[in-house]
């Protein structure tokens, strides 16, 4: 499946990846600074969104169904056998961290952030891994 858009969307998400690490440099302090923790924030909803759009955009060019919202795109993906489980999970759990950054983000706690980027930064790479399969 050869697909720009799944190309463009993948590029996206590395990039948001590679700003976090930049912003973050491993230093928790850092998160301190509204600035960077902005970036931050911003970078992790940015792929979010792609990781959405990516799969809503799969599904319809293979017809897979009609989700009825992101979390629903993640799981078609899954039963379809193009993500795994693990994946899916994430992806829906991080789908709930954007909606908080989105609609309610003077409640972000810096713990749960730093988590995020310690421990799962990593899943967006492994989702972007899994979409990739579908280029060869």
């Amino acid at each position: 499946m050869k697909d720009d858009i799944i190309f463009n969307k993948l590029n996206t998400i590395e990039r948001c990846i590679v700003r976090i690490n930049e912003v973050y440099e491993g230093d928790e302090r850092n998160l301190e600074d509204f600035t960077k923790q902005d970036s931050i924030i911003l970078n992790l909803q940015r792929a979010c969104e792609a990781s959405i759009d990516l799969s809503m955009h799969i599904i319809a060019v293979k017809r897979l169904g009609i989700p009825q919202n992101s979390r629903d795109a993640f799981e078609i993906l899954h039963v379809n056998a193009i993500i795994s489980s693990s994946t899916m999970e994430m992806l829906k759990r991080m789908v709930g961290f954007r909606n908080i950054a989105v609609y309610d983000y003077q409640s972000i706690q810096l713990e749960i952030l730093k988590a995020i980027i310690d421990k799962h930064l990593g899943d967006f790479k492994q989702f972007s891994k899994e979409i990739s399969k579908l280029l060869q």
